[in-house]
C-alpha cells in the first residue's frame, strides 16, 4: 500500500490529537514563553499559528491578538484544538484544515505568524515558507521554532534516523544555516535567532507517537551502538532519554512586492 506524504502525516497525528493537546513538552517551555513575549510586543490584529498541532501557540497568541487562525493538516487535531479553546474560553481562535504548502488565504491576510515544531514534517519546506511569506503583510513579524540538526554528518545521520523511526511522517530537521538561507529565499529578513537545548524523555517521546515496538527497538539499538561523540553530544541516557537542539528565529516579511504563486 502506498500513501502520499500528507496522508502519512494525517494518519500519524489524527489519532494522537488529544495526546498533543495534553503534551507537557508542547504546552510549556522557554521557547513558548519567548514567543508569547514577541506576540505581546507586536499586539497583532490577525495572527496565524501555522502547523498548530495541539494548539499551544494559538492559546498563547489569543491573549495578544484580535483573532487567531490555527492551521493544521489534521482535521482531528483541529477538532481537538477547537474543543480546548472553547473549554479555555478563547473565543477568538478559529481553526482551518490545510497544508503549509497550500494555504487557503489571500495575500497579506495576517500581520503575525508563528510556527512551532511543524516544519520538519512539511513535504516541501521551501514552499511552506513561501506560503508563510505570502499570507503575511509586508513588514510583519514571523517566529519559527523547530528542532535543528547540528550539521555534522555523523550527528545529523543519527538524529534523522531516530526521528524517522519514531515517526514516519518526519521529513528532516534542517540546520540553522539551512533555515536562514531558505527564509531569505522565501522573502524574509532574519532579525535574530536563539538556540536552546531540549531534553526528550524517551518513554514519553515514543508513547506520544505510539511508535511501533520494532522501531523502538531499532532506536535503542542505534543509541546503544552510537559513537562516543554522538552519545556525548545528544546526552543519551541509560533509559534512552536524550537532549537535542532547537532554534527560534524571528524574521520580518520583506516589503518587496510578493506574488501569490507558491
Amino acid at each position: 500500500m502506498t500513501r502520499l506524504h500528507n496522508v502519512v502525516v494525517q494518519d500519524q497525528f489524527g489519532s494522537r490529537a488529544d495526546a498533543y493537546v495534553q503534551s507537557a513538552v508542547h504546552a510549556g517551555g522557554d521557547d513558548l514563553a519567548a514567543l508569547e513575549t514577541v506576540a505581546r510586543r507586536e499586539n497583532p490584529e490577525r495572527a496565524i499559528d501555522l502547523g498548530a498541532g495541539g494548539g499551544h501557540v494559538a492559546y498563547r497568541l489569543a491573549s495578544h491578538a484580535v483573532s487567531v487562525k490555527a492551521v493544521d493538516l489534521s482535521a482531528e487535531m483541529m477538532i481537538a484544538v477547537s474543543d480546548a479553546a472553547r473549554e479555555r474560553g478563547l473565543s477568538n481562535i478559529e481553526t482551518c484544515v490545510a497544508s503549509a504548502e497550500n494555504l487557503p488565504f489571500d495575500d497579506a491576510s495576517f500581520n503575525f505568524l508563528a510556527c512551532r515544531f511543524s516544519a520538519h514534517h512539511w513535504h516541501n519546506f521551501e514552499a511552506g515558507l513561501r506560503q508563510a511569506r505570502r499570507v503575511l503583510k509586508p513588514g510583519s513579524t514571523a517566529v519559527f521554532i523547530d528542532v535543528v540538526s547540528p550539521g555534522f554528518a555523523v550527528l545529523d545521520t543519527h538524529l534523522q534516523a531516530v526521528e524517522l523511526l519514531r515517526d514516519p511522517s518526519h521529513v528532516r530537521n534542517y540546520t540553522g544555516f539551512e533555515w536562514e538561507a531558505a527564509l531569505a529565499r522565501a522573502g524574509f529578513r532574519v532579525r535574530n535567532t536563539q538556540t536552546r537545548r531540549l531534553r526528550m524523555d524517551y518513554a514519553t517521546w515514543v508513547e506520544r507517537m505510539q511508535t511501533l515496538e520494532p522501531h523502538r527497538a531499532a532506536i535503542r539499538s542505534l543509541q546503544q551502538s552510537a559513537s562516543t561523540e554522538t552519545t556525548t553530544y545528544y546526552e543519551i541516557e541509560s533509559d534512552g532519554s536524550f537532549t537535542l537542539d532547537t532554534i527560534q528565529i524571528e524574521a520580518a516579511a520583506c516589503r518587496a512586492r510578493w506574488s501569490s504563486a507558491a
